[in-house]
């Protein structure tokens, strides 16, 4: 099954010639980069739709809040919010761990 999750821009980068639009986008608590080449009109604090690292929409505020309380609802966000503790564990272990749980819920 694929999922697409529900994410804020939290930034996005300045343009480079030559390079994808990228962002910061907050995905139930984990902000990762973001390509958001497809959603040219997605802008900082706007809400989009994140397949495969990719933001292959924008949607309003509400949809994503309903979108996250039904995954949640689903038990699809349990390891994101219910994980080890991760104040013993290393950066690079916290951001495998994120892009695992990301790659899962994406997949």
């Amino acid at each position: 099954m694929c999922l697409a999750i529900p994410g804020k821009i939290k930034s996005v980068e300045p343009f480079k010639e030559g390079y994808m639009r990228m962002g910061k986008v907050e995905l139930g608590g984990i902000i990762k980069e973001i390509n958001l080449q497809f959603v040219p009109e997605a802008n900082e604090n706007d809400f989009v739709l994140v397949h495969v690292g990719v933001a292959i929409s924008t949607i309003d505020e509400e949809e994503a809040k309903s979108t996250l309380k039904f995954l949640e609802q689903m038990n699809e966000l349990d390891e994101l919010y219910n994980g080890t503790d991760e104040e013993n564990q290393s950066q690079q272990e916290i951001n495998n761990k994120s892009d695992a749980i990301i790659s899962k819920l994406m997949s």
